[in-house]
């Protein structure tokens, strides 16, 4: 099925404030010995949650940070690894499990606002486009792994998903790392779509046409 995909926006971010809610706000007050914080207004959580961050060392903090996100999928041993690692290096571009990498992601960002640069910084790629089928009778649920396969008419050879699954972006193979390597995937419409992913995986200058044509293979979403 063919579409024509127009590139509306392309914005580059260091962190996506809208992930952390009211409650994660103050669970994490909590566990910083921060109690009976219940103030309604996010951004008055999130600066007493900054101020009781920096009464602990960078590591001490991502330590809770990330137990109380990630405790269900890592161990003690790596938990304390990535605390370390994270002072010295952007883990979430790197990490191997993709599945992680996200968390990672707002992990890293809210410790590298909180302490004003300790961290290293890492960025995502946030695009606004509408893809449109060129069948109009058409009526298929894009998936994510529909998506990236549409995109790659528009990507520069340079890209690194293109490099690295050149077989499944060509629909030559299965690409259960879809759902990964687009971290959020929202439409209303099945027309206009928001997505977002790590900015080392999709550069905004990689994106090298604004609108351009693309195929894809009715599929299953891999989650």
């Amino acid at each position: 099925m063919k579409y024509h995909i127009k590139i509306n926006s392309i914005n580059v971010v260091d962190e996506i404030k809208e992930y952390w809610t009211n409650k994660d706000y103050v669970q994490l007050l909590e566990k910083f010995n921060y109690p009976d914080a219940e103030d309604p207004n996010t951004e008055n959580l999130r600066e007493l949650l900054f101020m009781a961050i920096s009464d602990y060392e960078p590591g001490e903090a991502a330590v809770i940070v990330l137990e109380y996100k990630l405790a269900d999928h890592l161990t003690a041993g790596q938990i304390e690894q990535i605390s370390n690692d994270m002072l010295i290096d952007t883990v979430c571009e790197e990490y191997p499990e993709m599945e992680l990498q996200s968390t990672l992601f707002h992990i890293n960002q809210l410790l590298f606002k909180a302490y004003n640069g300790k961290f290293p910084s890492a960025s995502a790629t946030i695009i606004d486009c509408s893809i449109t089928p060129l069948d109009k009778n058409a009526d298929v649920q894009l998936t994510k792994e529909m998506l990236l396969r549409l995109f790659n008419n528009g990507l520069s050879d340079r890209n690194i998903i293109k490099r690295l699954f050149e077989e499944q972006m060509n629909q030559r193979a299965d690409f259960p790392e879809a759902k990964n390597i687009i971290w959020d995937l929202r439409t209303s419409d099945n027309i206009n779509f928001k997505i977002t992913t790590a900015e080392n995986l999709l550069k905004k200058q990689e994106v090298a046409f604004t609108e351009f044509d693309g195929s894809v293979e009715d599929t299953v979403d891999n989650g």
